[in-house]
């Protein structure tokens, strides 16, 4: 169906874009997002060595903290301890076995409370009652309740990951559009292949969202349980180095915290990225 002439601007020209040729786009080329990431951590390393070398007192009182040079040497000489290795395997195993078990039990749950009127019922007064409750402030029951102070650690752990992978699994389940499940009942699917061909694609993005964030507040706490009542771990290191006033050796356990916890959240996104390809995306990367 041809345009009437009427209908074009008599002063806009029509330019006709020839055969083969590419289309311009918006995207920033992603070696120079890269560099403009690695800048800004440039810049901000550099700030610093420049406040503390300089012994900066402006209601910061950076002349107490510790240089870049010091922190480097002290992170050098870490490294080739056995120590400090066995701390990071302990943290790690911490970790991934705590945010384990909160993401088997925080999407089953999640799906029951959001598909099972009985299920909410019985078991959603008592997640909206203890999730406002910090996993932090478990720590005393958790040290009477296990027997060792690892299974407390990981208990910690598995708390404060599990509530925001529920919540997010459970409103991703209430927020499918009925047709879905419609459509497949139509075709004389049971309730079996609902939750397989409608609930577990369609919560997919709501899941992997409540996961990052459930790693994110899992190496919180696990750290601050380390603190409290770990024998072994970063946290514990950390801490132990504060009561010595050995202020390099915090900055090393805080570095060691910030990398562990950027790889695992990268991870998160990276599975979840691949486990969502088949959704429609915008954009990401713009002028």
């Amino acid at each position: 169906m041809s345009t009437p002439p009427s209908v074009l601007a008599p002063d806009v020209p029509v330019v006709a874009t020839p055969p083969g040729t590419p289309a311009k786009t918006a995207r920033t080329s992603p070696w120079r997002s890269c560099l403009v990431r690695i800048g800004s951590v440039a810049a901000a390393i550099t700030l610093w060595q420049i406040l503390t070398a300089n012994d900066v007192r402006l209601w910061l009182r950076f002349d107490t903290l510790p240089t870049v040079t010091e922190i480097v040497a002290a992170f050098a000489g870490r490294v080739g301890t056995p120590e400090y290795w066995l701390d990071l395997g302990q943290s790690l195993i911490r970790i991934l076995t705590g945010f384990a078990l909160a993401a088997i039990a925080g999407v089953i749950t999640g799906i029951l409370l959001g598909r099972s009127t009985k299920f909410a019922n019985v078991f959603g007064p008592l997640t909206e009652l203890a999730r406002p409750i910090p996993a932090i402030a478990i720590v005393p029951v958790a040290i009477l309740l296990f027997p060792t102070d690892e299974a407390g650690i990981v208990f910690i752990t598995f708390l404060a990951a599990y509530f925001p992978i529920m919540v997010s699994t459970r409103h991703a389940v209430r927020a499918l559009p009925t047709l879905w499940e419609d459509s497949v009942r139509t075709l004389g699917g049971n309730r079996w292949d609902v939750v397989v061909r409608v609930v577990l694609p369609g919560i997919l993005p709501g899941v992997f969202g409540g996961l990052s964030v459930g790693i994110g507040v899992a190496w919180i706490c696990v750290i601050s349980a380390e603190m409290i009542s770990g024998r072994l771990g970063v946290g514990y290191r950390t801490w132990q180095s504060y009561t010595v006033l050995a202020y390099p050796d915090v900055f090393v356990g805080i570095i060691t915290i910030g990398v562990l916890g950027f790889l695992t959240s990268a991870a998160v996104e990276l599975i979840g990225r691949r486990a969502t390809r088949w959704l429609p995306r915008g954009e990401e990367n713009r002028q």
